[in-house]
């Protein structure tokens, strides 16, 4: 097996291993054995990232009966919801007590288990009753042009409350409806869509086995999809080959210790990299036309699938050739050698996956960036055949899901059609606001009223202290929510704060069902009773609606089955038939026409579409010269933070800053000390200096403490925040 050059220190190697397996039983024996045992092996879906496993194969099987199929990401975030209540005494404290609390401190007071509710001009939270709580809830929205608000959902809601949280939202009167997709992969699913025709990936978890080439980038799995590792092990193994793509060189996509696999564990870890290409930030898109280029100007490139499957290839063809490769590798920060050997491995490949995360997605040309990768896998028909295609790795679990069954601000029109024809009701022509622009308008005092289902969504969003100002001057707040975080105290100004405690997924009084990131439907059975307050989402919705709505033709009440509500996502949405029996059938599916196997694309001509990348403009300038980007750490989950250090880059504090050591030392610096980070937005004091693999001029923070350095700067085609790209000075 080949490995990447230049690592032969096992000691440095830190993915997976013991460390791992340590931490998981510790947390295990925290939470007590049987406890643990039973929300595990429970069939409820992973309530981690988009990967998926569990449902009806049980708690740690995915859907190729591989077992166990578990990770670090499921303990940790089973051992938020195992938690005891929090006290009714704790909320004797101000909104100002709990927000000097750190992120890990807040989520980790306990479960939410009664409403809590802060008055208009008061300092703090008390306990009341649910029925006060609906009446609250009930009044405000009553009182609030629809036009004046809006309805948010993170992907670890049910498709069912996200169903019935945009058909309620939209009967209101508003197409203000969002998700936390914004602010990660909206720019895959416009850049997909523009070239293929959907927005979702095109491959099946058998499909990695079948790969010879994986491409990982802009991502790191080790820490945010621990069990893809999993699979690129076994393409390692079986004599393929992975290749990162990435500007931090990350241990765990070095080498990796599989838990699951005694013989990775034994040899100290499984080489993972077989290659790994370190570019500047946001300098992917350069690499991959760089890719492009080399590709056609050696001839490697699939002329038949070309001419017969896809459209617009001349003008590309002719954009590459004018391209200077000069000017590719000064963006990229890669020779042009670099980049030529790197498009043969490709081009040796039979079939190729490339897979992709925030690192691509997070840039003012977030869309160009996963076009650019399209345009790379249908130049050698890597499209439409198995065991090949793309693959844009999600993080909530629900998050695709979420997107199937509507929470957004625009619907298509043919599932417009069927849902206003089987319900006998109309829907608000208005076009919706996207999550940024909403809370652009809370910022000048165009809203009134907002419902936000689980998530943080201060936390998600950038520039800090501008979100919080916007979040303060909504009069009235309502989250429905398991745990407290940031999101909750920060940002509650003088208004009306509402805080419902709502069950967790295993704890659902009826089955629910969710998506993967490979369009993959389970079934959740739900039925651990843990707390004696907490109420479903889809109940508390179809409560709000029946009272908010008392003329509406839609009988929600009849919505409170699941059941019905499946009927009612199958008769609208394209690919999701078999959503209607699955609490009888046990069925498990994967949504219809999503798959791409065969080269037939859901465009209007029914051919890919090769689409111009222009290079994007550089960041960096004369007074802000470095290139931050925020990223999370192996101990947290996106905004989640369950542990202050990072393992796996050896930080022992959040409030830090990665760096090239050599650009420490020219800054007249050592690791330890402390630094002042600046950029035309905002401010982050005395945080710790740490040396790292990275390109010189780029530096790393964590997100979300970064984000009061982000500014509102945003691809215009998906909306999406610059996370990644930021200008900033050091001092």
């Amino acid at each position: 097996m080949k490995n990447v050059a230049g690592q032969t220190d096992r000691q440095r190697i830190v993915g997976g291993g013991t460390k791992k397996v340590l931490y998981t039983l510790k947390t295990v024996k925290k939470l007590g054995l049987i406890n643990s045992a039973k929300a595990l092996n429970s069939r409820n879906a992973c309530k981690a990232c988009g990967l998926g496993m569990g449902g009806q194969r049980g708690g740690m099987t995915n859907e190729l009966n591989e077992f166990p199929s578990v990770c670090n990401k499921s303990i940790q975030a089973q051992s938020t919801d195992l938690q005891a209540p929090i006290p009714d005494e704790v909320f004797a404290h101000s909104v100002s007590d709990f927000a000097e609390l750190s992120d890990r401190e807040l989520e980790h007071l306990g479960r939410l288990n009664t409403p809590i509710y802060k008055a208009a001009e008061s300092d703090r939270f008390k306990p009341i009753n649910w029925d006060e709580a609906m009446s609250i809830m009930v009044k405000r929205f009553a009182e609030t042009n629809p036009d004046r608000s809006f309805f948010y959902t993170s992907g670890r809601s049910s498709n069912e409350a996200g169903f019935v949280l945009q058909l309620m939202a939209r009967l209101y009167g508003t197409n203000n409806i969002n998700n936390c997709s914004f602010y990660c992969h909206q720019a895959t699913s416009v850049g997909l869509y523009n070239t293929l025709g959907t927005g979702t990936a095109t491959v099946e978890l058998k499909d990695i086995g079948q790969a010879d080439l994986v491409f990982i980038i802009g991502a790191n799995p080790s820490s945010n999809h621990p069990r893809l590792m999993h699979q690129l092990k076994n393409c390692r193994e079986r004599g393929g080959d992975v290749v990162i793509i990435n500007p931090a060189k990350e241990a765990g996509l070095v080498r990796f210790a599989v838990p699951k696999s005694p013989k990775s564990m034994l040899s100290g870890g499984t080489w993972i990299a077989s290659d790994y290409i370190q570019p500047t930030i946001n300098g992917d898109l350069a690499l991959l036309k760089g890719l492009a280029k080399a590709l056609v100007e050696t001839g490697n490139v699939d002329t038949t699938f070309i001419a017969q499957h896809t459209e617009a290839y001349e003008d590309f063809y002719q954009d590459l050739l004018n391209s200077d490769w000069s000017a590719l590798s000064s963006a990229s920060g890669l020779s042009k050698h670099r980049i030529t050997e790197l498009a043969k491995r490709y081009a040796s490949a039979d079939k190729v996956i490339f897979a992709w995360g925030m690192g691509i997605t997070h840039h003012l040309n977030g869309v160009e960036n996963v076009e650019a990768i399209t345009n790379l896998a249908l130049l050698r028909g890597m499209v439409g055949k198995p065991g090949a295609g793309l693959l844009p790795l999600r993080g909530h679990s629900n998050v695709q899901g979420i997107g199937t069954v509507g929470v957004k601000p625009l619907l298509t029109e043919d599932v417009i059609t069927q849902l206003e024809t089987n319900l006998g009701v109309r829907f608000p022509k208005k076009e919706g606001m996207d999550t940024l622009a909403c809370l652009e308008a809370a910022f000048n005092h165009e809203m009134d009223a907002a419902l936000m289902m689980g998530g943080n969504l201060f936390s998600a969003s950038p520039d800090s202290q501008w979100t919080e100002q916007a979040l303060e001057r909504i009069p009235f707040k309502s989250y429905l929510t398991t745990t407290l975080n940031r999101g909750h105290v920060s940002g509650c100004g003088q208004g009306e704060v509402l805080i419902l405690p709502v069950t967790a997924r295993d704890e659902e009084w009826q089955p629910t069902t969710q998506e993967s990131m490979f369009n993959y439907v389970r079934l959740s059975d739900g039925g651990i009773k843990r707390h004696s307050q907490t109420r479903p989402e889809v109940m508390i919705l179809c409560d709000l609606a029946e009272r908010l709505l008392p003329s509406c033709p839609v009988n929600f009440n009849k919505l409170k089955q699941h059941d019905n509500i499946r009927q009612a996502i199958a008769e609208s949405t394209p690919g999701m038939s078999k959503l209607a029996r699955i609490n009888l059938t046990k069925e498990e599916f994967t949504v219809e026409g999503r798959l791409l196997h065969q080269p037939r694309f859901q465009t209007r001509s029914g051919k890919a579409r090769f689409c111009l990348t222009p290079l994007p403009a550089e960041v960096k300038t004369k007074d802000y010269p470095w290139t931050l980007a925020s990223i999370r750490s192996e101990g947290q989950f996106n905004s989640i933070i369950y542990e202050e250090q990072d393992s796996y880059r050896g930080t022992d504090t959040r409030w830090a800053i990665l760096m090239n050591e050599e650009d420490i030392r020219q800054l007249g610096k050592k690791a330890g000390d402390r630094v002042d980070i600046e950029s035309a937005n905002g401010c982050m004091r005395q945080v710790k200096l740490f040396a790292f693999d990275l390109p010189r001029g780029n530096v790393l923070a964590y997100y979300p403490e970064a984000n009061v350095l982000t500014g509102k700067q945003r691809d215009p085609r998906s909306q999406t925040p610059a996370f990644k790209s930021i200008a900033v000075r050091l001092s």
